[in-house]
């Protein structure tokens, strides 16, 4: 137990040190890359905000990350329920198939997505980049929703149908509610990959099309720009943002349940 400790102790410091660098960097008034800073500034903060070279990115970025996040919970949330819920020759199969992009490095989906959307001329498209990255996101939004159907309790729906309720009202009034916080999240953290993905996007898209990803690794290649520290920290936010919202609309909600439950429970006792 100890030794799990220390481990996790260990992960925790190199995962944290380089976090405990670049955000410092992106606060310093020098010219390049220096930590610790040898002064305090949001120069370059402003800087980024002022430039459309580095805006234009992030928007598409933007853009596209949202377009990824509705794809992919278009696809996922059927694939979901009827994955999770049927039982049906092939289910195991096309689970794994909808895993397969986790095994395979992106290099190599890459080079494939190169050719395959070159052929079809989806290359330096908004459209390309969003079907590459909905394939990327597929299955961590699945891993997601399939953990929280599995956690559903399906005798709601029963009791709704048994009160008249349609399928489809029964999936609107009770399903959707319940499950709305796995929903969120799923299409939280497609979005963040999305955001953050990288070696697809320098494969895909192009100058028209070019990601904040992409962005940093040009600026990095022709000069050491310290507005990427500012991007990095701005990424940090947004993965930081991103992994907290489901856990505090999930705590919000139970605390409006258990305040229901008293309200409840006082008027009874009233009664």
């Amino acid at each position: 137990m100890k030794a799990l400790k220390c481990f996790a102790v260990v992960m925790a410091i190199l995962i944290g040190a380089p976090l405990l660098v670049v955000i410092p960097m992106s606060f310093s008034a020098s010219e390049s890359f220096q930590f610790p800073p040898p002064a305090w500034s949001t120069h370059y903060y402003a800087a980024f905000f002022a430039d459309p070279t580095w805006t234009g990115p992030a928007i598409n970025s933007l853009l596209i990350g949202l377009g990824t996040a509705a794809l992919t919970l278009a696809l996922v949330i059927p694939a979901s329920f009827a994955l999770v819920r049927y039982e049906f020759r092939g289910r195991a199969f096309g689970s794994l198939l909808i895993l397969l992009p986790l095994t395979v490095p992106n290099i190599v989906v890459a080079l494939g997505y190169f050719y395959y959307f070159g052929t079809l001329r989806l290359t330096q498209t908004y459209l390309g980049v969003i079907l590459a990255h909905t394939c990327l996101s597929t299955p961590i939004a699945y891993l997601i929703l399939s953990a929280s159907l599995r956690g559903y309790d399906r005798t709601l729906e029963r009791a709704a149908a048994n009160c008249g309720a349609t399928p489809l009202q029964a999936f609107w009034l009770v399903t959707f509610p319940v499950l709305r916080p796995g929903f969120l999240a799923a299409g939280m953290f497609a979005f963040i990959h999305s955001f953050d993905e990288a070696i697809v996007s320098l494969f895909i898209s192009g100058r028209d099309v070019s990601t904040l990803p992409r962005k940093m690794f040009d600026s990095l290649r022709t000069q050491a720009d310290p507005v990427i520290s500012v991007v990095s920290t701005l990424l940090l936010a947004l993965v930081v943002i991103g992994s907290l919202t489901p856990m505090v609309v999930r705590r919000v909600k139970a605390r409006r349940q258990a305040a229901l439950q008293r309200s409840a429970m006082q008027a009874v006792a009233v009664v």
